[in-house]
């Protein structure tokens, strides 16, 4: 059975904001939670989740700045209790895939929330044209501490997709689903991939740990958080992670999207004009 109102936390961020369209186009009635504008909701702040949490049905959780980050497994203890006090009933947690951190915490949550949704999702195609890398794409340099890594690269519609189907549909309620994309690829094959679709040359410069986390604190990041970001990113691309999964096609019936196909579309929506 459809949900009343479904909270959309992080609701203007990469994955929010499709899941809220797609819960509008569906009927549902959405509250889009963010720290300006929608619904209050701030995940610095647990003073604004029970107002947010107030009169919903379902919610869909992700958690900033990530759920393997220090103090994740407190926050979503918290979250669990205040959900649990306003009677939610669905909720639908996204994940990262391979992270013991974020296992932890998606354990902390299902204290309170037996019938917990989680979404372990592989790195994002979209990172490529929305995140930390659009910049390097447009110089025609990506410089990431990926070595000849392989990464199954999941299209964040495909994500949307899923969670969407998990918020209104029956059948969900307890299961973890493990999301990629259909195919390895390296970041030199990734890089590649880009170029065909942008008709420019990009390359891949591989760096190490300690350099991506100077080249953040460049950007503007505090050390201690560029520091820790890239010890996650290392510890994520140390091979662990490089299989494919059967999640999107469990939930959608479908293969899930290719980077080659995300390449193409993002090229052709002028994503990388330059």
């Amino acid at each position: 059975m459809a949900p009343g109102t479904v909270l959309v936390t992080s609701g203007t961020g990469k994955t929010g904001h499709r899941v809220c369209e797609r819960l509008v186009a569906r009927g549902v009635r959405v509250r889009s939670g963010s720290r300006s504008g929608g619904a209050l909701f701030d995940w610095a702040d647990a003073t604004t989740w029970g107002p947010a949490l107030h009169g919903v049905d379902a919610a869909y959780v992700a958690y900033y700045p990530d759920l393997a980050a220090p103090g994740s497994q407190d926050a979503m203890r918290l979250f669990g209790r205040i959900t649990a006090a306003n009677g939610v009933h669905r909720i639908v947690l996204l994940s990262g895939r391979g992270e013991p951190e974020a296992a932890r915490a998606e354990s902390a949550l299902r204290e309170t929330c037996p019938g917990l949704t989680v979404v372990r999702a592989a790195f994002f195609a979209q990172n490529f044209s929305e995140g930390a890398m659009v910049e390097g794409v447009l110089a025609g340099t990506v410089a990431f501490p990926g070595g000849e890594i392989a990464e199954p690269w999941l299209d964040v519609d495909d994500l949307a997709d899923v969670v969407l189907r998990a918020l209104t549909e029956d059948g969900h309620a307890g299961q973890t689903y493990e999301l990629t994309g259909p195919r390895l690829l390296t970041f030199a094959e990734v890089t590649a991939e880009l170029s065909r679709a942008t008709g420019r040359e990009i390359r891949y410069v591989p760096v190490s740990g300690a350099q991506y986390a100077e080249m953040l604190t460049q950007y503007g990041m505090a050390a201690p958080e560029a520091e820790w970001l890239a010890g996650l990113f290392t510890t994520l691309l140390d091979g662990h992670n490089a299989s494919t999964a059967d999640g999107v096609k469990r939930v959608l019936g479908r293969e899930p999207r290719d980077f080659a196909e995300f390449a193409r579309g993002a090229a052709a929506a002028g994503d990388w004009h330059v």
